[in-house]
């Protein structure tokens, strides 16, 4: 705090606005070479992001030492002096905070003995199957994030992750598995089990002819279809410089009648937050209600060059940089029903998702162990197989959201059946 103070102080003599971003985090994790645990080690790190705001330019720097703290709002007076002066209507002023979201266990201590016992389950589940274990790793990790600023701003809030992953293979046939959470309470042994599981599954795989077929995407395919198309897409700045399938549509209907999207920090999340990166409150933004779209997601810098108002949507990925505009905690309602009951074809990860077409959401990806599903179970494995649409028209095409959500990133997604997908055999 003393040093915040400091450094806003110091600022504060330079320059008209002074913003200062503190992360501090500190981790425990542990690997699997095979079999073998492998490079256990803890990990701690600090940075200082400052942001100067004079007469409409912007300027920003970085660093991880706390006593270079001068020599960073210096650089970042000097690249405000670069800058092109844009509107800018201030840094926000204190407000009432929504409540904390569940984001920090207590009981999270950065213990070696946990992840090796982590590591220990998956190698357990993952024993029940015929697949080789080729790698894995299990991490516990505690941080605190500050943001202050002239205006008066002095927030901070801490988080937690407990996480594992596993890598299996079978012939050629390969399966992955995480789980994640803010809290302690994830399944290692099941993580284990599942990706040895589909590594086994996929060794007998058949050829699916090309044609149009009804599809499940469990919530990890989901998740990187919209993240590569669906969030840009809702960002204000690429909506107002045409970069945005959904600029000039607000009140249209965008995708299924059936499909509610928001953005909801205040869910148990990865990124759930009571405030955004630039001290804005964060709140629950409804961006698709019945398929029709509300508005878009803006930062403070977006929303005053365009006229608008922040939706508290800055995001940061770290004290360098400035802020960006991007979801907290993505979220789908709709009708929930079990996805898996009729025969379809279940995606549980796909590849290449990120060469999708932000601008027109059209997608060509590989679908990573892809079975046919029937009654609630696995039936027959297919071969690789690639899945081409349209990411609107796939949210325009969804029939049931499945019952159970899994945290995936920045989103808490369902798996979700879709009608009449177009699946290419190869």
């Amino acid at each position: 705090m003393e040093l915040i103070e400091e450094i806003l102080r110091a600022g504060g003599e330079l320059v008209e606005e002074i913003e200062v971003y503190v992360s501090e985090a500190s981790s425990i994790s542990a690997e699997l070479k095979r079999t073998l645990i492998e490079n256990a080690g803890g990990d701690r790190g600090f940075g200082i992001g400052i942001r100067v705001v004079d007469r409409g330019r912007i300027g920003v720097s970085s660093t991880g030492s706390p006593k270079d703290w001068r020599a960073c709002l210096n650089a970042a007076v000097a690249s405000a002096r670069l800058a092109h002066p844009q509107e800018w209507g201030g840094l926000p002023a204190p407000a009432a905070l929504p409540a904390a979201p569940p984001i920090f266990d207590p009981s999270i201590r950065l213990d070696p003995d946990w992840t090796r016992s982590a590591l220990e389950e998956m190698l357990r589940g993952a024993a029940g199957h015929d697949a080789e274990v080729t790698g894995g790793s299990a991490s516990l990790s505690r941080s605190k994030m500050t943001i202050a600023n002239s205006s008066g701003v002095f927030y901070d809030q801490e988080r937690t992750s407990a996480g594992c992953s596993l890598e299996c293979i079978n012939e050629q046939s390969t399966g992955f598995e995480f789980d994640v959470s803010p809290f302690i309470g994830i399944d290692p042994c099941r993580t284990g089990e599942r990706a040895a599981f589909f590594a086994e599954h996929g060794v007998e795989g058949e050829k699916i002819e090309t044609g149009d077929y009804d599809l499940v995407l469990s919530p990890v395919a989901l998740s990187q279809l919209l993240g590569h198309v669906l969030e840009p897409a809702l960002s204000g700045r690429n909506v107002h410089a045409g970069r945005s399938w959904l600029a000039g549509k607000i009140g249209e209907e965008c995708i299924g009648e059936n499909l509610s999207i928001s953005d909801d920090p205040s869910r148990c999340g990865l990124s759930s937050t009571r405030f955004d990166a630039e001290g804005v409150p964060a709140r629950r933004i409804t961006f698709f209600e019945n398929g029709v779209l509300q508005g878009y997601a803006y930062d403070l810098r977006t929303a005053y060059r365009y006229g608008q108002e922040s939706t508290g949507s800055a995001v940061r990925s770290g004290p360098g940089g400035a802020p960006a505009i991007g979801l907290h905690t993505l979220i789908i309602e709709g009708p929930r029903d079990a996805v898996d009951d009729e025969p379809a074809v279940y995606v549980h990860d796909i590849v290449g998702a990120h060469t999708a077409n932000s601008l027109t959401g059209d997608f060509s990806v590989e679908l990573s162990n892809p079975s046919w599903v029937e009654d609630g179970a696995f039936t027959v494995p297919v071969r690789s197989a690639m899945l081409a649409g349209n990411v609107f028209e796939l949210l325009g095409a969804v029939a049931a959201l499945g019952k159970e959500e899994r945290l995936v990133g920045g989103a808490v997604l369902p798996a979700v059946r879709l009608n009449k997908q177009h699946i290419i055999g190869t």
